[in-house]
């Protein structure tokens, strides 16, 4: 095998919930008097909470102290929170579970390395609730990407060395991540484009010819 073990960024890959963040820092964005489009939440995807709501507040004419700040992003986790209430198996993306299921089959270790806090609770939504073998996300790491602490934990997680782990991402700031954890990375969605990445995936069965 070329790769051991494959981690996997959650949303964008194994899943999609942009639309419910979106919604949830609509709703708060509104509440605030604040400008906020699917522009500006295309430039939040695979950043912390906290650093989201920073670009959110950049349209804000008033000044916000950090336990404001903190309030705010809790109000938002909250909206998002319910929201996410809504997901079931079906919002898997297509061919996610078969690549999954092919990649256990070849002896392959499977990770998470999500900035989400709430990946644990996603994973539940959508049935993969213990089928990983390790899951790291946004409650067990100090630095979100572009830093490549999530991915090296997801690697010591599956007791792995990183250069025997490859990526799976859709968004530059993962791929930034991988490379700096020193890992291969395979770009899906907009980050297939990226130079960074080290395979380009039309779909995510494309993982198959990769890794063997």
């Amino acid at each position: 095998m070329k790769y051991q073990g494959v981690i996997f960024d959650l949303d964008g890959v194994i899943c999609h919930t942009d639309q419910y963040h979106f919604k949830a820092w609509k709703m708060l964005a509104d509440r605030l008097g604040i400008y906020f489009d699917e522009k500006i939440n295309h430039r939040l995807r695979g950043v912390s909470r906290m650093e989201s709501l920073e670009i959110i507040l950049e349209n804000y004419d008033g000044q916000c102290t950090q336990e404001e700040k903190l309030a705010y992003a809790q109000e938002k986790n909250s909206s998002y929170q319910k929201l996410l209430q809504q997901m079931t198996p079906d919002d898997l993306c297509p061919g996610v579970m078969e690549t999954l299921e092919s990649l256990r089959g070849l002896g392959i270790r499977l990770a998470i390395g999500s900035s989400s806090k709430n990946a644990q609770m996603i994973l539940e939504k959508l049935g993969l609730d213990g089928f990983f073998d390790t899951v790291t996300d946004g409650n067990h790491i100090t630095r979100s990407k572009p830093d490549g602490e999530v991915f090296s934990k997801a690697a010591a997680g599956l007791g792995l060395a990183p250069e025997s782990c490859l990526v799976v991402e859709d968004a530059k700031a993962g791929l930034l991540a991988a490379k700096n954890a020193g890992m291969d990375s395979a770009g899906i969605a907009d980050a297939a484009a990226s130079p960074l990445a080290a395979y380009r995936l039309e779909q995510i069965g494309d993982l198959l010819r990769i890794v063997v």
